[in-house]
């Protein structure tokens, strides 16, 4: 799966949230994510960080993921319409190129089990090799949309390393 002299998958956790970030509650989302990350990979070296909604923290986040060697980042949380919501936002400029099929396939799959995944403005794309994905912040919906990118996040990675289609 991770190819000839290439080193174990590393990963990373973003969540965005004020209050998590603060100590007020504590992160559910972040512990959900890296345990179906290291579920779907299960040699992966995952790394979860929690930072406050603000563009500047989550952009420092995703440079030190795509610095640290990270091929995979899920994002969790700031993708709801509260005026500090800013994850695709940061998201789309960070990435050189979007991968809107996956944020659109999630938000589908979403709609499936609740109206107001119409709702959620996550994004997805690349930064060179890195792929970044963002989810909601509810364990619920992190639960259900990494269930739906399962058996889509190997392949992409493969195809991320070269491996081709």
């Amino acid at each position: 799966l991770y190819g000839e002299g290439r080193s174990a998958l590393k990963a990373t956790v973003i969540t965005v949230s004020d209050r998590a970030s603060a100590g007020v509650y504590e992160d559910l989302s972040g512990p959900e994510t890296a345990g179906a990350l290291a579920a779907i990979f299960p040699e992966a070296e995952i790394e979860g960080v929690i930072v406050p909604d603000s563009p500047r923290k989550i952009r420092s986040a995703l440079r030190g993921a795509l610095k640290g060697g990270s091929s995979v980042v899920i994002t969790t949380g700031g993708t709801g319409f509260s005026l500090r919501d800013r994850t695709p936002e940061v998201t789309d400029r960070f990435c050189d190129r979007r991968a809107p099929g996956l944020a659109e396939y999630l938000r589908l799959k979403s709609l499936e089990e609740t109206d107001r995944a119409a709702l959620s403005r996550g994004s997805a794309g690349l930064k060179g090799s890195m792929l970044v994905v963002n989810l909601p912040g509810s364990v619920k919906a992190v639960r259900f949309c990494m269930d739906q990118l399962k058996p889509l996040l190997p392949h992409a990675v493969e195809m991320i390393r070269g491996k081709g289609h």
